[in-house]
């Protein structure tokens, strides 16, 4: 805007109303007459800048721009002009907060500690942002490039986000060792180990990473499901008192979901396998006491042995075992120890008494 009056040009420099939510907004005129106008809202400074150098920042207020107002300027008027002009590139850097800018995607696999399955995780929240080094914000971030739209920064910071928590967030988990399974529960301790970390990432912008809300970790669908299953199986497996008695137990409930489904439920092949599966899940899941093993009587010695084929036989025998043979009448015993003696013996094999 020019005004022209009693030969004086004078400019009002300022951020336009259309601008006002911009992180930062480059004034478009490098050339800014001597006594213009600078308005600097409450929540921004206006730095200037030359060659790739800051030069100063003026501070909220309303300012001419002049030299004994502004001690700074005097190093950028622009001799080719006279003096009426100075040169420099001029810009309005917001330092209130600016909140709810989103992030999220896939972070990484993790190995679970309870399962060794690789899970994937994924993360989503917003954060906040403020500017507390304006310099540093267009020297190291910004340069010389269109920010009329705030991407260009929260694009930015929104991976330094991911980063953070790809890496050092990503890392705690392992070296804590926390099952997969219910990580949202550690959300308040992810969500400040990523905030003290990403400030490593973004602190030589001149940015703060103020605060995060809406903080989430969660694993997909089928991961989910699959480590809630090996919960649930390792559970069953140690009511049942094993594995194999859950499998068990496992075949005899799919076999009962068939029934119910009437695959099968009135065949007797069928009916047959779901009771041999009982009396096995039974049999497995019981120790029964096994009764002691009763000791077999021996068989009688032999006392005497057959005139024919020579085989022993007990005293009363009437044949032989061995061919058949009628035996002899049952030798007699001795009369001094009572053992039977062989038919023709004349002494006894006992004692050594003659026998009659």
């Amino acid at each position: 805007m020019n005004i022209f009056g009693g030969g004086l040009r004078r400019q009002f420099i300022a951020r336009p109303d259309g601008s006002k939510n911009q992180i930062l907004y480059k004034w478009p005129d490098m050339a800014v007459p001597m006594a213009a106008q600078l308005t600097v809202e409450p929540d921004e400074v206006a730095v200037f800048v030359r060659e790739g150098k800051v030069v100063g920042i003026v501070p909220p207020g309303l300012v001419t721009l002049e030299g004994k107002n502004i001690p700074f300027l005097d190093v950028l008027i622009d001799a080719g002009t006279g003096g009426n002009f100075f040169r420099a590139e001029v810009y309005f850097v917001s330092t209130r907060e600016f909140p709810n800018l989103p992030f999220g995607g896939v972070v990484d696999n993790v190995v679970d500690p309870e399962t060794q399955l690789a899970i994937g995780l994924r993360v989503f929240g917003d954060y906040s942002l403020k500017i507390v080094d304006p310099s540093a914000l267009i020297l190291n971030l910004v340069g010389s490039r269109d920010a009329s739209d705030n991407a260009l920064i929260t694009d930015w910071m929104r991976d330094m986000v991911l980063k953070t928590i790809r890496t050092d967030v990503v890392s705690h988990i392992v070296q804590n060792n926390w099952p997969i399974l219910g990580i949202a529960s550690r959300t308040d301790d992810l969500e400040a180990e990523t905030l003290a970390k990403v400030e490593t990432h973004v602190s030589s912008y001149g940015v703060h990473i103020v605060r995060m809300g809406n903080f989430t970790i969660s694993i997909n669908e089928t991961d989910e499901e699959t480590l809630k299953k090996y919960r649930r199986d390792v559970t069953y497996s140690k009511l049942a008192g094993g594995f194999q008695q859950y499998g068990a137990g496992e075949a005899m409930i799919g076999l009962g979901e068939g029934a119910a489904k009437g695959g099968g439920a009135g065949n007797s092949a069928f009916l047959g396998m779901g009771v041999g599966l009982g009396n096995l899940v039974g049999a497995m899941g019981q120790t029964q006491p096994q009764p002691a093993q009763q000791p077999q009587a021996a068989p009688a010695a032999a006392t005497a042995h057959c005139s024919a084929c020579g085989a022993g036989y007990a005293p009363g025998a009437k044949f032989c075992a061995g061919c058949g043979a009628a035996l002899a009448t049952a030798p007699a015993a001795c009369p001094s120890c009572g053992i039977q003696a062989d038919p023709g013996a004349k002494f006894c094999a006992g004692c050594g008494t003659k026998l009659g």
